[in-house]
This record gives structure tokens, sequence and C-alpha cells, in this order.
């Protein structure tokens, strides 16, 4: 087990810099901070779905996607540190196929809604999508391993799928758009 934290603040971050995992000093605005903090607020915005009534198989795979988010912030406060790997992308894959297989195919865009869990999983969806923007923003400064990209591209997939699934799932169902409201 990791060291423990008997005290939570330290008043090294006051000068406006944080700590990396590996010891070196980085101001809190630079793109690595920008990148694994979004991830974490991706996984605290998981943990509002998981807060919700859901089914159980998309609490198995949300719990465990979220046990990845903290591998990837790890792998993204660490240069050079390796814990995303194809075989968590292939998982994901394959946890969305199963999801979508029972859907109806897509006729018309969907709208962030559909009752509380499924509008919850929209925002993690969001969210996932910004920690995407900000590591391919990273990665045009630093070394980021591609795997950490196609995760998070292949995560916000897969909550868009679960959001249809909860949205269904709750008695609300999708909330389509309506882009014929501005005719007539």
């Amino acid at each position: 087990m990791g060291n423990r934290l008997s005290k939570i603040y330290t008043k090294t971050g006051d000068d406006g810099s944080t700590g990396l995992g590996d010891g070196t000093r980085v101001a809190k605005d630079s793109a690595r901070v920008a990148a694994y903090g979004t991830v974490d607020e991706a996984n605290s915005a998981i943990g509002l779905v998981l807060a919700c009534e859901i089914p159980e198989s998309v609490r198995a795979v949300l719990v465990s996607v979220q046990h990845q988010m903290f591998d990837l912030g790890g792998e993204l406060c660490i240069p050079g540190h390796a814990a995303i790997f194809d075989a968590d992308i292939e998982r994901l894959e394959q946890q969305l196929d199963g999801f979508n297989a029972d859907l109806p195919p897509l006729k018309d865009f969907i709208l962030p809604g559909g009752g509380l869990a499924a509008s919850h999983c929209h925002l993690a969806r969001t969210v996932c999508r910004r920690a995407e923007r900000e590591v391919v923003t990273l990665s045009h400064h630093d070394a980021v391993r591609p795997e950490a990209i196609r995760y998070l591209n292949r995560l916000s997939d897969l909550l868009f799928v679960v959001a249809r699934v909860l949205a269904r799932a709750s008695g609300h169902g999708e909330v389509l758009w309506n882009h014929e409201r501005r005719k007539g």
C-alpha cells in the first residue's frame, strides 16, 4: 500500500505549482495538470451516475471504469508511466457493443436528458470528451501514449450508449432533437 496522507494540506502549492508523481514541480495551469485534472473531473461525474439507481450491469462497468480512470490519471501525472493498455480499450469496446446490441438504431440526434441517471451520464460523457481534448493538447507538448487518448475516446462513446440504456431503463425514454421545430 502507498503512503497514507496524514495531513491534507502541505502549503507547497501556494506558489501556484504542484508536484507530479515523479517529484517534479509544474505550474498548476500546465497542460499536464489540466489533462489529469479533467480526467479526475470525468471520474467524479461518473460517480454521480453511480449515485443514482441504475441497472447492476451498468453499475459493474462504471465501477471498473472509475478504477481505470484513476489509473489513467496516474499515467498522466507520472511522465513516462503506462497504466492503460490495449486490453482496457478492447474491454470498453466489448462492453459498448454489448449495451448497444439491444438498442434501436439511431435515426435522430439525442439531447442530454432522459431522467436523472441518463442526464448525469450525458454530463460524464461531455466531461470525458473535454478530458480527451486536454490530453490531445498535452500530446502537442509532451509525450502521451496513444492508448490514453484512445481510452477516453472509447469511454465517451460507451457513456453515450450507457446514457441511452439508462434513459430507457428509467422509463423516461430518450429525448430526441426536433430539427423540424423551426419550420412552419
